[in-house]
């Protein structure tokens, strides 16, 4: 038997994040991985999407990719990107009964309704989240509807390509986030994933994406702040806000992070509100990922305020990987959440 191996990799916007993982029968490895931070970080980022469009070049990234690939010397070259949620459209809608051949077309006559762009520019992809097809019984379905514009499709496969790897899938964020920091879970979830340039709060219930809300606050912004209220450069605020977060024996930076974090919180509660009106059910779990989950005291700060568990995500807890990298893998694990995911998707 050949292990399979496969490449997940995160276009984040202050970073490029590559994943390798090997299946061997049911043991999955890490065999590697690499990051490239972008060259001036916050001042020029290596992804933002404008009108759908990267801001830097597709060869730019492939270079960027490339030069991991040659580092960390990953001779692999199957690949699945991570889509970002916010260049993603999610929607959810119910459908009457009817056979499964009938529900494609089902679906695109909905999707029209609910598809802010015409359906010649994006790719749908969806699946059946509540109800039965099966020949003996025929229930009222719920669907889940992704909409990635095919502008977006294509700038992946000219990266892909100008990097020289083989694009299997393309793969939204929630679900690679999901995929390597849920597993089995089936307590009512929702994943908080805090980046460089925005926040997204997904609702997963028994292995199902319920919602998803991406809204602009954001890591990069709690420094901003920290920036601009110790008058200190980019650099040393970044630092700083690593190092004490909301640590009681630095209060003047938790102090100045404190209202952009409340704000999140309140962004959580609307989520989570909405989730228990629309399904009865309180939220059970919370897992933080992205860089920002590291922060000294927020995951402390979040069980106080949200009272609920609050866990960070750690992708890496099933996956067999050398002794030796426990810590830096603790350390890398909330901002490898998504990567571990998309290589992860790649071994099913």
């Amino acid at each position: 038997m050949i292990a399979k191996t496969f490449l997940g990799i995160d276009i984040g916007t202050s970073s490029i994040k590559v994943v390798e993982l090997s299946k061997f029968g049911k043991r999955i490895k890490l065999e590697n991985y690499g990051e490239l931070r972008a060259p001036a970080f916050y001042e020029k980022p290596f992804r933002t999407f404008e009108k759908t469009t990267l801001l830097l070049s597709t060869g730019d990234i492939a270079r960027a990719i490339r030069g991991i690939l040659e580092e960390a010397k990953i001779k692999t070259r199957k690949v699945i990107f991570s889509v970002p949620d916010f260049s993603s459209f999610f929607t959810w809608f119910d459908l009457p009964p009817m056979t499964k051949e009938e529900i494609p077309d089902a679906v695109r006559y909905e999707a029209r309704q609910h598809t802010p762009l015409p359906l010649s520019e994006v790719t749908l992809d969806w699946q059946i989240i509540e109800g039965r097809i099966s020949e003996r019984e025929r229930t009222k379905l719920k669907i889940l509807l992704v909409v990635v514009p095919n502008e977006i499709i294509n700038q992946y496969r000219q990266i892909a390509e100008l990097a020289q790897l083989k694009l299997q899938a393309l793969e939204a964020e929630v679900f690679a986030f999901s995929r390597s920091s849920i597993g089995e879970e089936k307590k009512a979830t929702i994943l908080i994933d805090i980046g460089a340039r925005s926040t997204t709060c997904s609702i997963i219930d028994k292995g199902v994406l319920k919602m998803s809300y991406s809204f602009d606050i954001s890591g990069n912004e709690l420094t901003d702040r920290v920036s601009k209220s110790l008058s200190v450069d980019y650099l040393k605020a970044e630092h700083l806000k690593k190092k004490h977060g909301f640590q009681s024996s630095e209060k003047e930076i938790g102090q100045i992070l404190l209202p952009i974090i409340d704000l999140i919180l309140v962004e959580i509660e609307k989520v989570s509100q909405n989730f228990y009106r629309l399904e009865s059910k309180e939220i059970q779990k919370v897992i933080l990922g992205g860089g920002t989950a590291l922060l000294p005291g927020l995951k402390e700060y979040f069980a106080k305020e949200l009272k609920k568990e609050v866990v960070i995500a750690n992708p890496f807890s099933e996956i067999f990987y050398p002794p030796i990298l426990e810590n830096t893998l603790k350390e890398m694990g909330p901002s490898y959440a998504i990567a571990v995911g998309a290589a992860l998707h790649g071994l099913e």
